[in-house]
């Protein structure tokens, strides 16, 4: 029975697609990826038909293809112009410039928090006559719950920002958006001397351990800049070159806290005092509270080009959370993965046996399928925010870093180039590509490569990609 059903399938396709193109197709498919380790389908991208699938309904690790499912749910339950909010309050009385009280921060996870907004807050507060606090820095970060560290991060990977932990309060260094990071600059000196470092926006509770030294122009660059294993140390060590530098994004232990920790600094910065009885403290924020400002996000369109094109996981999981809180009243990893679930049902996605762990991908058991993909993609197209979607995936071949994101170095070929528009994939032993192209033809199709256990699977998905596009 299943080969019957297998060759009514085929004798389908080939009514959609000449017999030449599909033998073309089936022989890249099968020769470069192989028979039992990939999945692959192609849709028609005006009707939604399949004209090729190769164990389209095989469940498969995603890696960050994920990113498609969970930012069409971000997108739809969301909306393009939701803003992430970040409320600063006091308590108690001022008096001769003193607040006898606590300065709050109430978080929803905004992955756009930088040092800037933390200058803002400096403002506001001397613009009610503060320049001493007598009482304690409070941070609110109960909009979200569970675990900070993302399912799938090792051990050994937790200090990297593709690791990053997720938290109600976080801040990032720059448009990238890697929420929960600092930046670490270290610069080479007199040969036999340590380098020099820069922190953005400062140490945020982090202890600094340099035990690197600068060498010889020439010599081996083996400079690493890594956290301790759940602990605030971070090591500088190994050699750096004589006139080079290293720059490394490096995750905090506990958001939350290093967060507020960033911003005491900042306050104290601008010449705010705090007493010597004054901590950093995580709590709800009381009632009879006055509030002085409410800081809003971009809106989510304008974050999604760095979530999408730079694959950034930090916004994944929080986009996961701020859903499930959104829905459910639980900003968890685990209420908004069934969200993820119950919105990709609503547009018609059949992800009745798909399992999601996570909004980044990043975790190995996370399942999908090559079919259900490309029937998401169709189904986006329908949508109102359809456009952003579309606008923030990679494109191949264009070198501009915001337009080729994680493919402007893949598929480079003049006849490929602008032509492949797709979200990336990879985590061990899994590699993936599922998004739009224009054949020869001139026509356009939806397509979705699911790859798993096949060393340096990169090449082998874009030779595919090369005859797909020459075959449709």
């Amino acid at each position: 029975m299943k080969k019957v059903v297998q060759l009514m399938m085929i004798c389908i396709m080939l009514v959609v697609l000449p017999l030449q193109s599909f033998a073309s197709i089936n022989g890249a498919v099968t020769s470069n990826l192989g028979s039992g380790n990939a999945a692959v389908t192609i849709r028609d991208m005006d009707t939604g038909q399949i004209v090729y699938s190769h164990n389209g309904n095989k469940l498969m690790r995603p890696a960050s293809n994920m990113k498609l499912v969970s930012g069409a749910a971000a997108l739809g339950i969301l909306g393009e112009d939701y803003r992430f909010t970040t409320s600063l309050y006091i308590d108690g009385e001022i008096e001769n410039h003193v607040l006898n009280g606590n300065v709050y921060i109430k978080g929803s996870g905004d992955p756009t928090l930088t040092k800037a907004d933390f200058l803002e807050f400096a403002y506001l507060l001397k613009q009610k006559g503060i320049r001493k606090i007598n009482g304690n820095l409070v941070g609110d970060d109960t909009a979200f719950s569970g675990s900070t560290l993302p399912v799938g991060v090792e051990k050994a990977d937790e200090s990297y920002y593709f690791g990053a932990r997720t938290s109600a309060i976080t801040m990032s260094q720059n448009e990238d958006f890697d929420a929960s990071t600092v930046i670490i600059n270290a610069t080479s000196g007199k040969v036999g001397a340590k380098p020099s470092y820069t922190i953005q926006p400062n140490l945020s509770g982090l202890v600094i351990s340099n035990q690197a030294k600068t060498v010889k122009n020439g010599q081996k660059n083996t400079l690493k800049i890594e956290r301790v294993y759940n602990s605030n140390k971070v090591i500088i060590s190994g050699n750096l070159p004589k006139g080079s530098s290293k720059k490394e994004w490096v995750t905090l232990q506990n958001p939350s806290v290093n967060t507020m920790q960033a911003l005491k600094l900042v306050l104290q910065g601008t010449g705010i005092q705090f007493s010597k009885k004054s901590t950093i403290v995580l709590a709800p924020v009381k009632e009879n509270v006055t509030l002085l400002y409410t800081n809003k996000s971009k809106p989510l369109a304008t974050i999604f080009p760095a979530f999408m094109k730079l694959s950034n996981n930090s916004i994944a999981d929080i986009l996961v959370k701020t859903i499930g809180k959104q829905e459910l009243a639980i900003g968890s990893a685990e209420a908004g993965a069934m969200v993820i679930k119950s919105y990709s049902q609503s547009i018609g996605v059949d992800v009745d046996n798909w399992r999601f762990v996570d909004g980044s991908g990043l975790a190995n058991s996370n399942r999908v399928t090559s079919d259900g993909l490309s029937q998401l993609l169709f189904a986006v197209q329908q949508e109102p925010y359809f456009d952003t979607f579309f606008d923030s995936l990679p494109v191949a071949g264009n070198s501009e870093r915001m337009v080729g994101g994680t493919l402007r170095k893949r598929l480079t070929a003049t006849h490929l180039k602008n032509r492949i528009f797709a979200k990336t994939g990879y985590i061990p032993n899994v590699y993936t590509l599922s998004g739009y192209l224009k054949g020869n033809s001139g026509k356009q199709y939806i397509f979705s490569i699911l790859l798993e256990n096949k060393a340096n699977g990169t090449t082998y998905i874009d030779r595919t990609m090369t005859e797909l596009v020459k075959n449709l």
